[in-house]
């Protein structure tokens, strides 16, 4: 599962992104020692590093045992499971016939308890009765079915039972990570939102497959299956395993017959229903590799899923196991519940993933997705975690899955780039929130799992187990681990003994202080050179609170930098301690220190540096997370020729994301040089992100050589690049910008689309309301808010007629919750900016009231609690 950020995490994980300032370093805590009476406890604590015994504090004892999820008891094997669907589109119905294969797992058994979730049964019966049916019963909250069986069966002995049902699923809850559980849906099912593609999608995970077939739902179980599924015959079909067949039944319906004969968890089970256009490409291994693809979408299909053959081999090489499954296909439905899914072998995407060739270029997103979900096709599919406690065990290498690819196809520097806003990512979730252990027993619902541990910091993890064993250990306990589980489930332990017999190192102390405790070290670091010495000193400063361990062990280097020199002495130390000073000596002060060079630990730090240290960093630190930091920091730093010469030579850094951040840091304060160097990424820079940032600084400081570069930039191939020309050049010449908007109007691209928003907006060219009325009906994620409030700016330009038809389109949008939470964010700001503007002039009380009105109306029939907690300030 790739979750996609709900709208208020993802505005508050930017603001997280924005701030680099040291955390405050926590006070010292103190050493104690703890001595057991049966029942009683006491604590002395420890004076001045002296233990008084004569003061003893007593501490309380829970009088309960500490909550522990523990994963499924299974009493049944669940061998096989036969699915005969079809669906009464008009009802949003499932009609199907479930026929499951079972056999008592240890104890004998004569009852069968199956999650059936809000099922009508029709009979429940054994396969070779001919006679009435069992006794079953259903739970009072209609979530289980408890059937009585025929007789006693013994360990291993296999029955098979055929459960005739309807089922209509419906929502009961959501997370931030998969806002639905409503587990199949139905997707313009009576054909009353106009053209949007009529569809049936599934999402499983957690335990919402069983909304539309009878099963045990839980990621310790794992079944074959068969689904034999009857449609119109102008859809297409998807599901696990592959297509043995398609029989016309000769009254416009089809049904088709998909099977898999690897046994993998229920809530891995998928089924795709739609008009979809199927893109063969090229076997992989003699499996087919293919893209169900909406219609208009076929052509960018490898654009869409790029180098999805080149990862199939990749990811088999890098584990040395070959991709164990029958095909690879992937999706992208109408209106997903999350990001994305890692169904076996049927992949689903949401629509987001849609884009041209021209519109993807430098775009990452869809190759990390991509990337993502197919290693959990090794990592949560092939080996599964048995409890969603263990769910790291999935979505931990799934993450760290993005850097392993981007590391082969886009370099070490993209790599480490990506793992550091990962790390960001989580540091600002601990911020906004309490650190917990990865693998989190006592959670207060399963969906918590989905978050910045399970995935970040899961991945991080990896990577520093990954830098302290060596990739060839690294990877070799990779391949026992699969090898030894697959087609199973597992806990943490069974992934640490891995590495243990493999490198016949004991790492629990590893797994101990990483997966089973919470929190990270956040580490007080400085420097000191006297008397021949270089001295470092680190201290671990975070709290003890939540279960974070007091001292971590942390086996890393140091970098010593002398005498100009780019080639470091290199020391291997282990930090152990509270507060630890190491010692090296040296003939002359350094030009500076690096502490962990390879920046592997995961670990906040508080350690101050000179603008003179950081130009040293910069020039000699080979990382890209050195460069890209010190450039950073570099702008809380006074004017010195260190600081101007460093971002120089950042201007001109091999990685992009380096040159974008030396122009943010220089700002309007170019130097003639820098300004030079702008100029020609402007004019030429080879990523679209850095070219678009030059333009956009060049306006701001008014260059003189903006119009010739902003023209160039109307025919760079890039969407951003020509959006920001477009811009460049309405504040450079306003009337040549208006000639050259007219002819992007036919491009359909949410990058131009903002950008002729802008533009017409500051031009109050009323004239262009139905151009950006036509874009509403598209815009949607970060754009979406660019388009809207342009309109809106441009809106109150018109006369009263049109103001209302406005404000009504907009409601219109706001309380429609089949939408997207970014439309409707987007069009509840713009008219709560509509009611501030008009609350301001003072000259229009009427609307003031109507637009509180309509907000109020907005938060009455809003349902995602984000959207919810930002409108709380609207309308007031």
């Amino acid at each position: 599962m790739h979750k996609i950020l709900p709208l208020l995490s993802l505005l508050a994980t930017l603001l997280a992104f924005g701030c680099n300032t040291p955390k405050p370093a926590l006070a010292e805590e103190p050493v104690v020692m703890e001595t057991r009476e049966l029942d009683t406890m006491t604590v002395t604590p420890a004076v001045n590093g002296v233990i008084d015994t004569e003061a003893p504090v007593e501490v309380s004892i829970p009088n309960e045992r500490p909550v522990y999820h523990a994963a499924y008891n299974r009493t049944h094997d669940l061998i096989h499971t036969r699915l005969d669907l079809s669906f009464d589109w008009d009802k949003e119905m499932v009609i199907g016939k479930a026929t499951l294969t079972l056999a008592p797992i240890f104890q004998p058994m004569r009852t069968l308890i199956l999650d059936a979730k809000n099922f009508d049964f029709k009979s429940i019966r054994m396969a070779n009765s001919t006679g009435r049916g069992l006794v079953y019963e259903y739970s009072d909250d209609k979530q289980q079915v408890i059937i009585g069986l025929d007789k006693k069966y013994q360990r291993g002995e296999e029955y098979t039972i055929v459960l005739d049902y309807t089922a209509v699923p419906a929502q009961s809850g959501g997370s931030a990570a998969i806002t639905s559980d409503k587990g199949l849906f139905f997707i313009n099912p009576r054909g009353e939102e106009g053209d949007k593609p009529r569809q049936i999608w599934t999402q499983g995970e957690t335990e919402n497959n069983s909304r539309w077939f009878p099963t045990i739902d839980k990621p310790n179980e794992r079944t074959t299956q068969e689904i034999y599924v009857t449609v119109k015959s102008e859809y297409e079909t998807l599901s696990n395993g592959v297509r043995v067949s398609q029989k016309d039944n000769g009254n416009g319906t089809r049904t088709d017959y998909w099977k898999m004969d690897q046994p993998h968890a229920p809530y891995l089970f998928a089924l795709i229903v739609g008009d979809f256009e199927v893109v063969e490409d090229e076997p992989w291994n003699g499996k087919p590799v293919n893209y169900y693809m909406e219609k208009g979408w076929g052509e960018h299909a490898k654009a869409i899923y790029p180098h999805t053959r080149e990862m199939l081999s990749f990811f088999s090489d890098l584990t040395g196991v070959s991709y164990p499954w029958p095909k690879y296909s992937q999706v992208a439905v109408r209106d997903y519940v999350s990001g994305a899914m890692e169904n076996t072998t049927a992949v689903i995407f949401g629509e987001f993933m849609h884009g041209t060739e021209r519109s993807l270029i430098d775009v990452e997103t869809n190759e990390k997705i991509v990337a993502h979900e197919m290693f959990h096709h090794w990592f949560g599919d092939y080996v599964t975690c048995e409890s969603w406690s263990n769910l790291t065990l999935n979505e931990g290498f799934a993450n760290y899955s993005e850097y392993l690819w981007l590391e082969k196809k886009h370099g070490r520097d993209a790599a480490d780039y990506h793992m550091m806003t990962e790390r960001s990512g989580y540091f600002g979730s601990v911020r906004r929130g309490e650190p917990h252990e990865l693998i989190w027993y006592d959670y207060d619902d399963k969906e918590q799992m989905f978050d910045a541990h399970s995935y970040n910091k899961g991945g991080a993890v990896l990577h520093m187990l990954r830098g302290y064993l060596g990739d060839d250990a690294f990877f070799a306990s990779l391949k026992k681990y699969l090898t030894d589980n697959q087609f199973s489930a597992v806990e943490v332990d069974e992934l640490r003994m891995a590495f243990e017999d493999t490198t016949g190192e004991d790492l629990q102390w590893f797994f101990d202080q990483w997966y089973l405790s919470a929190g990270h070290p956040e580490l007080s670091l400085s420097t000191d050179y006297a008397d021949g010495n270089i001295s470092l000193t680190v201290e671990q400063t975070q709290s003890t609170e939540n279960n974070v361990p007091a001292i971590f062990r942390l086996p890393t280097q140091v970098a010593i930098f002398t005498n100009g020199s780019t080639t470091p002495q290199l020391l291997d130390i282990v930090v152990d301690q509270r507060k630890q000073t190491f010692t090296f000596p040296a003939a002359t002060a350094p030009d500076v220190v690096i502490f962990d060079p390879r920046h592997e630990l995961l670990a906040t730090y508080n350690y101050t540096k000179t603008a003179q240290e950081l130009s040293a960093q910069f020039k000699g630190a080979p990382s890209l997370v050195d460069r890209y930091l010190v450039v950073q920091r570099l702008g809380n730093k006074d004017a010195s020729e260190a600081k101007e010469m460093t971002l120089t030579a950042a201007l001109q850094d091999p990685f992009h994301q380096v040159r974008a951040m030396a122009m943010q840091v220089i700002g309007e304060g170019a130097t003639a040089e820098q300004l030079v160097l702008i100029r020609g990424l402007a004019k030429s820079d080879p990523h679209s992100a850095v070219r678009s940032l030059a333009l956009e600084l060049l306006t701001v400081v008014e260059d003189d050589e903006l119009p010739a570069l902003a023209k160039l930039a109307l025919d760079a191939r890039p969407f951003p690049v020509v959006a920001a020309g477009l811009q460049a050049l309405a504040a450079a010449d306003p009337v040549e910008a208006a000639k050259a908007a007219t002819k992007l109007e036919t491009i359909e691209n949410s990058n131009i689309s903002s950008a002729l928003a802008a533009v017409y907006a500051a031009a109050g060219d009323v004239s262009k309301l139905p151009y950006l009325e036509k874009q509403l009906e598209a815009a949607d994620g970060f754009e979406a808010m660019e388009i809207f409030d342009g309109y809106r700016q441009l809106l109150v330009k018109g006369s009263a007629a049109v103001v209302a038809d406005g404000i009504a389109k907009l409601k219109t949008i706001a309380v429609s919750n089949s939408g997207s939470p970014w439309r409707r964010y987007a069009a509840t700001n713009s008219l709560n900016d509509l009611r501030e503007a008009y609350k301001a002039s003072g000259d229009d009380a009427a609307k003031v009231t109507m637009l509180k009105a309509i907000i109020d109306e907005i938060k009455t029939v809003e349902t995602e609690p984000q959207l919810l907690q930002i409108y709380e300030n609207f309308g007031n």
